[in-house]
Order: structure tokens, then sequence, then C-alpha cells
């Protein structure tokens, strides 16, 4: 891959790991719940989900859910099911004690990991992302080390996007200094949750 084609690359990438999703949408709302060390460490979860399904494009199993309407539909109505039920989950939490002396224990981390992990997981455009995207800028005489080498900048920059979503959100944390705004917050975040969750659903394979 020549230095221009990795240049043209990054931007275009950053663009995607930037995009208001509902990934990033848990690193704002857990961000201002928990702060951004907890949002971070949360979307561990993420990158893991990201690693695997950039192994299986690499594979070049990713085309399955290109070529199968029944894989894509799996994946696609399971996912947008899971959505719906986080939006839901938000739309009747309870808005956090902000009394640190009275707050009960915060959601552990291990949840917050495996809700990143599936809301990833559970989107079938992210593996088509790595299928159609990257590509584009592969080097086929040197397919491994090209396809490594863009998989490992595209979570290097989901990092920089986790980070920046976290630190939006532990600052809209730090603005809220009654129960109130939290409540419109989970509101707000549950309402988007499930446009993403019935976005998804309404979603079509694309055309191979």
């Amino acid at each position: 891959m020549t230095l221009d084609d990795y240049l043209l690359f990054l931007p275009a990438c950053f663009a995607i790991n930037m995009a208001f999703g509902p990934n990033n949408l848990l690193s704002l709302s857990n961000g201002a719940r928990d702060g951004t060390f907890r949002a971070v460490a949360a979307a561990s979860g993420r990158l893991v989900a990201f690693a695997i399904m950039i192994a299986v494009a690499g594979l070049g199993l990713g085309t399955l859910l290109t070529a199968s309407e029944v894989a894509f539909a799996a994946v696609k109505w399971i996912g947008a099911a899971y959505l719906v039920w986080l939006g839901i989950k938000l739309l009747r939490a309870d808005a956090p004690v902000l009394d640190r002396d009275a707050a009960g224990r915060p959601q552990p981390l291990q949840a917050l990991i495996r809700q990143e992990f599936w809301v990833a997981a559970g989107n079938p455009k992210a593996i088509l992302v790595f299928t159609a995207f990257f590509p584009q800028f592969v080097v086929p005489s040197d397919y491994a080390a090209s396809f490594a080498l863009l998989g490992a900048s595209f979570l290097v920059l989901e990092v920089v996007a986790i980070t920046a979503y976290a630190l939006i959100g532990a600052r809209l944390g730090r603005v809220f200094r009654t129960a109130r705004p939290f409540r419109w917050l989970n509101r707000i975040s549950g309402s988007l949750m499930i446009g993403f969750g019935l976005l998804l659903a309404a979603a079509r394979r694309p055309a191979g």
C-alpha cells in the first residue's frame, strides 16, 4: 500500500468511526453516567467485536452476509430487537443518584462491556463496512499485511472516537447538577436507541 493510499484511507475511516450510531451513543451515555474511564473501558467489548468482524471479513467470510439474505436478516433482526430492548430499558431507567454517599453500586463494568459487544456484533452493516470498504485499499499482492494494517488502523481510530464521545458524555455529566437532566438524557438516549433499532430493522441487504 502506498503512503498516498493510506493517507486517503485514514480520514475516510475516521469519518466512519465518528459517525453517530448506537455504540457511540452508548459511550456518550456511559460517560455521562459513569465517567470517561468506565465508558472507555466498557467500549473494549466493542473493540473485541470489531476485531472479530475484521478477521472474518479478512478471511472472506464476510461475503456471506452480502450473499445470503437469510444470514443478513437473522443478524439484522436480532440486532434490531436488542437495540429496541436497550432503548426501552433506558426509557424506564431512573436518573442516577447524584449524592455520592447515597448512590448505589454502579452497573458492573462486565455488564457494560457485554452491552457494547452485543450492540456492535448485532449490526450486520458493521461487517459489511469491512467487507466493502477495506478491499478498496487492500494490496492484492500483499493481502494479509495490508488488511491487517487497515484493521489495526480502524481499531486505533475507534479508540479515539470512543474517547471523544466518552469525554463529551462526562462533560455533560459534570454540567448536570440535578437528576432531572439525567432523566431527559435517558429518555433521549432511549428514544434514539429505539430509532437505531427500527432503522436497522428496515435496512436492506446490499445488492451483490
